[in-house]
């Protein structure tokens, strides 16, 4: 910069450096753009590039460190947040699949228990079914077995009474009884009634 103005000299050679001293070279960099005579028969403006190049490298020169550190940090921070919501992502992702595995096995436990609460009760259903058929067997062979008793018990009475009207005869005549012929067919009348 050749064309300097003194007082610019002045503020860039303070030993504070501070934030004032890149917002008054920005300035005069503003007000030399503003001020700037324009080319004939146009609206863009004259500019020395060379002393604005200058200018906003001297700006960037005087920015304080503590402005450096600060965009480091925030750089840091944006890349500290994105590797936080990574993380949080993958621990979320990991959540749902644990709880997708435990509704699995909680949907596989109902399963089973639903399965077995079925065989169960058909378990169950089958033998009440065994149980009904067994005592409807039982009975039916105990009902023919009563029908049976009961034509032995009248065929016992009929041939005690037999006996006993034999036996009345026999006294009454005292004479020897008739030898009985069992292979008369009269011999076991009882069998028919």
């Amino acid at each position: 910069m050749t064309d300097r103005d003194p007082s610019f000299a002045d503020e860039r050679d303070q030993a504070p450096v501070n934030i004032t001293d890149s917002e008054v070279i920005l300035r005069r960099a503003h007000e030399m753009i503003a001020t700037a005579r324009t080319f004939p028969l146009s609206s863009s403006p004259m500019i020395d590039r060379d002393q604005m190049l200058e200018l906003l490298e001297e700006a960037t020169t005087r920015l304080p460190d503590e402005l450096r550190q600060a965009r480091w940090l925030l750089k840091e921070r944006a890349e500290f947040l994105a590797k936080t919501r990574r993380e949080a992502d993958d621990i979320l992702d990991a959540a749902r699949a644990q709880a997708e595995r435990m509704v699995q096995r909680t949907e596989v436990v109902k399963a089973a228990e639903s399965r077995a609460r079925n065989v169960l009760e058909s378990a169950e259903a089958e033998a009440r079914k065994m149980r009904r058929e067994c005592e409807d067997y039982c009975d039916q062979r105990l009902a023919s077995f009563e029908i049976v008793l009961d034509k032995v018990a009248k065929t016992v009475a009929a041939g005690r009474e037999r006996l006993n009207a034999l036996g009345s005869t026999t006294m009454d005549s005292d004479a020897e009884p008739d030898e009985v012929d069992e292979d008369d067919p009269k011999f076991f009348d009882q069998d028919r009634g």
